[in-house]
């Protein structure tokens, strides 16, 4: 028997005050399992005749002909059918005889007997013991004792059979809710995470790996009021690449691609965990520095990504500007990236005026 089938019918227990239960629900007393005792020699002595009746008609079914196959099969189960029958008069109905009802039950489903199939062999069945006991019993009232017992047990092992239809149904309506529910769970899973990546992608720069420009606003006004509640500074990081034109026009655009990503790496590498670094487009970014100051700002962050620059950019040149909004006052989101700006510009310029009075070399 499969593994799944002993679990099944670990699962459903039947115990001996169950059975003592079920029997006292078909009325099966000990007068009935006597009249069937005494009917077994009689059933014994037809017994190959009975089976051979009893699978002549069932093959004249298809669906059972198609079910039984070869004639190897035929003989397993005209042999199993023989102790089934010799069961039914054994006079012994405890609990091994309920467990191979079960699996008697078991196998039918597995191999696809339906419930109809079933119930029409057993009906055939009961009228060949019918028949048999009619034939060789005179009438009377040991006749009608053994019909009414055998009837009695005919039902108590349908009842069996199919406590096992219906538990296996269950198991396998279980199993699929269970398969479903793992796969739905999978499913949401792998949404999440997509959803996740798409969310990234739409936040993220491709290029820099920075944040892009479009969650600049929120990203500040929401650091802005954590900023006002918790009576801190909020300072900002404008930065651009100098003369970046020139970089993609004697060197190429290829290697202009290459300058951003270097930065935006030095970028991440230098700032804060607290820190939010954007790209604000073509060589400009933008930095969002929670609860610092502008001198701060300046002196240790501006001077520790110049310093990592130099690592591997060491003739880049960097226009920055610096602003802070509170911890007194505080500006909104849009006129505080103005101001930085505004500074970056004035610091470009500063520069370009100074490299213009540089005396020429000689």
């Amino acid at each position: 028997m499969k593994k799944t089938d002993q679990t099944l019918l670990d699962q459903m227990r039947i115990t001996d005050l169950e059975i003592d239960y079920r029997k006292k629900l078909f009325m099966i007393t000990d007068q009935d399992v006597q009249a069937l005792k005494r009917a077994k020699p009689l059933v014994e002595a037809h017994l190959d005749t009975l089976v051979a009746s009893f699978y002549e008609m069932q093959t004249n079914i298809p669906e059972i002909a198609l079910l039984i196959g070869d004639a190897d099969t035929l003989a397993r189960l005209q042999n199993a059918q023989s102790r089934y029958i010799i069961d039914l008069f054994s006079g012994l109905y405890d609990l091994e005889y309920v467990n191979n009802r079960l699996r008697i039950g078991l196998v039918h489903k597995r191999i696809g007997v339906e419930p109809t199939l079933y119930l029409s062999a057993i009906y055939t069945l009961k009228g060949l013991l019918n028949d048999l006991v009619r034939q060789e019993t005179p009438k009377g009232e040991e006749y009608r004792s053994v019909i009414d017992a055998l009837e009695k047990l005919i039902l108590f092992d349908v009842t069996l059979v199919f406590d096992t239809y219906i538990r296996s149904l269950l198991s396998e309506i279980e199993i699929a809710k269970e398969k479903a529910e793992h796969y739905a769970l999978e499913l949401e899973e792998k949404v999440k995470q997509r959803t996740q990546q798409l969310e990234e992608m739409s936040r993220t720069d491709a290029l820099t790996g920075l944040l892009n420009v479009r969650h600049l606003n929120d990203t500040l006004t929401r650091c802005l009021r954590a900023a006002q509640r918790r009576s801190e500074p909020v300072s900002i990081v404008y930065i651009d690449i100098n003369d970046f034109k020139l970089i993609n026009d004697t060197e190429g655009h290829q290697r202009g691609d290459e300058v951003l990503r270097l930065l935006g790496a030095a970028v991440k590498r230098v700032a804060r965990k607290e820190d939010v670094c954007f790209r604000y487009g073509g060589d400009e970014l933008c930095i969002v520095l929670p609860n610092c100051q502008e001198h701060d700002a300046q002196e240790i962050y501006i001077t520790r990504l110049k310093a990592e620059l130099g690592q591997q950019l060491d003739n880049l040149s960097l226009s920055t500007g610096v602003v802070q909004t509170g911890p007194d006052d505080y500006v909104e989101a849009e006129a505080l990236i103005r101001e930085a700006d505004k500074r970056m510009y004035e610091v470009k310029k500063q520069g370009k005026l100074q490299a213009t009075m540089q005396p020429l070399d000689d």
